[in-house]
């Protein structure tokens, strides 16, 4: 990706980058703590979906092995077992038709008459025509390089209208050294567009930096782009135009309006970018869970019409055996829930922190 922000050094000190990686953040917007926004959205779902089936096998062995008459005991006497999974049996069934039908909905996005695709791709071209004139070069084809290029541009915006803003109130101030009073009007302008341009082009360079070598599929695309926010600088936008406009040059706010372009490009390209991550995450969701339902119904099978009593005789430190082969059979059982839970949890999360689109701020906000 030509132009990554983390190889340019940036003029901003360290007040831009210190806004940039704390307030800017999806962390300190939403007042979460980083574990759970970790569990959330940053963490492998594989590696979730682990964590809650052995979670569940060691509740369920505990639980068995606490409790009493214990689960030895209750196979002895009646069966539990089968009643147990001939359940498990129904539910992954059930829970793999569904899968199948959440596949069926997200690929019906995808199909569609002629008219309706050559509709689609007028708009796509439409928009990419656009990011061209903004950014004066080809829009990238890649997810990540194509939000850089967006991002780019408002850095470059920005350091423009910082830069002009700058050099009139400078010779505002020269004049009042020759004895002449400097306006007080710029001085409070230059001071606004200052701390919003360094707000911008440092959170702008930041999230570069992490969109740099990041390759769609993964999350890591979406999750750094979600790190900028460009709804609450759109709204100041409109606060500095209404505020300062008669005190810019017309040369000033048509950097302005060309800042807001770009931000308000940013947000439907995350948007779209975001919709395909779905799509793509949902795909990959339907995907895994019919690859363990397979080993999932033969376990269940198994545990149908082969363990009883005492096909798993003994025990181990005060634990039985048979608890642990139903504990375990159960919780693999369980796997397809669990990574629909692992998949289902990152999907809502996302699509709760960005429902608006532009300037609008569903949280607690100053």
């Amino acid at each position: 990706m030509s132009g990554a922000a983390g190889s340019e050094a940036s003029p901003d000190g360290p007040e831009g980058r210190e806004g940039a990686d704390t307030a800017d953040t999806m962390r300190e917007r939403a007042g979460e703590n980083r574990a759970k926004l970790w569990l959330l959205l940053r963490a492998n779902r594989l590696v979730v979906a682990g964590v809650l089936t052995l979670a569940v096998f060691v509740a369920f062995v505990a639980a068995a092995t606490v409790f009493s008459p214990s689960l030895a005991e209750k196979v002895g006497s009646s069966d539990p077992i089968e009643t147990l999974f001939a359940s498990m049996i129904t539910a992954i069934v059930t829970g793999a038709t569904l899968v199948v039908t959440i596949g069926q909905l997200v690929l019906t996005q995808e199909n569609g008459p002629l008219g309706d695709q050559q509709e689609r791709m007028d708009d796509t071209l439409a928009v990419r025509d656009s990011v061209s004139a903004l950014t004066g070069e080809p829009a990238p084809t890649d997810p990540a390089a194509f939000l850089d290029a967006l991002l780019a541009a408002a850095t470059g915006r920005a350091r423009a209208l910082r830069e002009s803003v700058r050099e009139r109130a400078d010779e505002s101030d020269a004049d009042g050294s020759d004895g002449n009073e400097s306006d007080p009007d710029e001085t409070g302008v230059a001071a606004d567009i200052d701390e919003f341009a360094a707000g911008v082009v440092g959170n702008a360079d930041a999230v570069r930096g992490r969109l740099d070598g990041a390759e769609f599929g993964s999350f890591d695309v979406v999750f750094a782009a979600l790190d900028f926010d460009y709804g609450r600088k759109l709204g100041r936008i409109e606060r500095l135009a209404d505020e300062h406009g008669d005190a810019l040059t017309d040369e000033e706010r048509d950097r302005l309006d060309g800042l807001r372009e770009a931000l308000s490009l940013f947000g439907p390209a995350r948007e779209h970018v975001k919709t395909l991550y779905f799509q793509w995450a949902l795909i990959d969701l339907s995907r895994l869970i019919l690859y363990a339902a397979v080993p999932a119904l033969v376990v269940a099978g198994a545990m149908v019409t082969v363990v009883d009593a005492g096909t798993f005789s003994g025990s181990t430190l005060g634990v039985a055996h048979v608890t642990l082969a139903v504990g375990g059979a159960f919780a693999v059982t369980l796997l397809p829930f669990s990574l629909f839970v692992a998949y289902v949890l990152r999907v809502l999360t996302l699509a709760k922190r960005t429902l608006a689109i532009g300037p609008l701020v569903l949280r607690d906000s100053e």
